[in-house]
């Protein structure tokens, strides 16, 4: 696509697509280094500042080791081995909240849910219902485009195992904390990808301000809980444990998002 070369991982603005960051972006390293920088002003501020943090050290180790080591089918290919931000419409009705990005998935392609089997399954369900423009997401600056509709990860580098510890997902929060608080006066509805993306959800919606009971809802696949303005929906996983074993079905993930899409009042494309 660019005619050039990138190392792995991808230093901030050398020109990866999509990629929000400068080579100045300011960094953080610690927990309170995310505090004070998750405080951006803007979402594009936010999303350049989320995609260099360097507060987790394990998280931190993992993603560039993956980065460098990379799988062997993907040996020949540069990868992105730095934290993703969120995605797509920047004045989203729908915001599809998930856990992290997969190690060979989102932290190998820059982009949240792009690369590994759980986004093959997500992407086609969004274009079946009308919320993507292809039924495919390969990487960053690929033509792909969401209606409507914003990705997060509540954790927002690759964990090793897929299993943040609790220190790391509270170190991270602030970034999707201040991203649902940017995004709210458009929201109307929030997908939660399984029980984690189920609870990072509460948090943050909780954090910024809106009223969520105690105690707090349990997680369900097409469970719907009305939290003022806002209308929470949650839907398995797409992962392959999930998937493989029939608990989540291509129609079952077209079900939820054609109820979000509608309840959104987002007109398919």
């Amino acid at each position: 696509m660019t005619g050039q070369l990138f190392t792995s991982p991808v230093p901030p603005g050398t020109g990866w697509p999509d990629d929000p960051a400068a080579p100045g972006t300011p960094v953080a390293r610690s927990a309170g280094g995310v505090r004070r920088l998750a405080g951006a002003r803007t979402l594009a501020e936010l999303d350049a500042r989320a995609s260099v943090c360097a507060a987790c050290p394990r998280l931190v180790r993992w993603r560039e080791d993956v980065a460098r080591d990379k799988r062997a089918s993907f040996a020949g290919q540069p990868y992105w081995g730095r934290p993703i931000a969120g995605w797509g419409d920047p004045e989203p009705r729908l915001l599809i909240v998930g856990l992290a990005p997969a190690a060979n998935g989102g932290n190998r392609t820059g982009r949240i849910f792009t690369g590994d089997s759980s986004g093959d399954w997500l992407f086609a369900s969004l274009h079946r219902v009308g919320l993507a423009t292809r039924p495919t997401s390969v990487h960053a600056g690929d033509g792909q485009r969401l209606v409507g509709t914003r990705m997060v990860a509540t954790v927002r580098c690759a964990p090793p195992a897929n299993r943040p510890t609790p220190e790391e997902r509270d170190t991270c929060a602030p970034w999707i904390t201040r991203e649902v608080a940017l995004l709210l006066p458009d929201v109307r509805v929030v997908v939660a990808l399984g029980a984690y993306g189920w609870e990072g959800a509460l948090r943050a919606l909780a954090a910024a301000g809106v009223a969520v009971p105690r105690p707090r809802p349990r997680f369900g696949h097409g469970v719907e809980v009305e939290l003022g303005d806002v209308l929470l929906l949650g839907c398995y996983h797409p992962s392959q444990h999930n998937t493989f074993t029939g608990r989540l079905t291509p129609d079952m993930l077209d079900a939820v998002f054609a109820h979000a899409r509608d309840l959104a009042g987002i007109l398919p494309v």
